[in-house]
């Protein structure tokens, strides 16, 4: 063998592998959002899937422990509710009513989470919607 024909099947292979890798790493996020119904109505199929559910923290339901690296609360959807129990790092702004994405496990027991993901509603609203909203009279938002 020649030693350009050595080069090449070295770099082939290098390349196959860097592929392979980035194949991999791409389909761990490939995985798209359900919804808490969703979720609920495919509980038999997606037991012990990693999955990532979508909902709102229902309110009174949020207890965050001191250390912030445990949570439990109830997520709802239009029809169901799930239970959310998650041992990771949690977001400080995490609070009752607010939309959030929980990655982890299904369980007969609600979710075992394990990355807690809050969604901002003012961050996804048109411009023109937050303006209308602070200039509002009776409002305590400032500019």
């Amino acid at each position: 063998m020649t030693s350009g024909v050595k080069l090449l099947a070295g770099a082939l292979i290098v390349a196959v592998a860097i592929g392979y890798l980035a194949f991999l790493g791409a389909a761990g996020n490939w995985q798209y959002y359900l919804s808490v119904d969703e979720a609920v109505a495919d509980e038999v199929e997606l037991a012990g899937k990693r999955i990532r559910v979508s909902g709102n923290v229902v309110a009174g339901s949020l207890r965050v422990s001191d250390d912030r690296r445990e949570a439990e609360f109830d997520l709802t959807g239009k029809l169901h509710s799930l239970h959310a129990s998650c041992s990771c790092a949690i977001p400080d702004n995490l609070a009752d009513d607010m939309d959030v994405v929980v990655e982890g496990e299904l369980a007969a027991d609600g979710m075992h989470g394990h990355k807690v993901v809050t969604r901002c509603a003012s961050k996804y609203q048109p411009k023109v919607a937050i303006a209308e909203r602070v200039e509002s009279p009776g409002t305590s938002v400032t500019r």
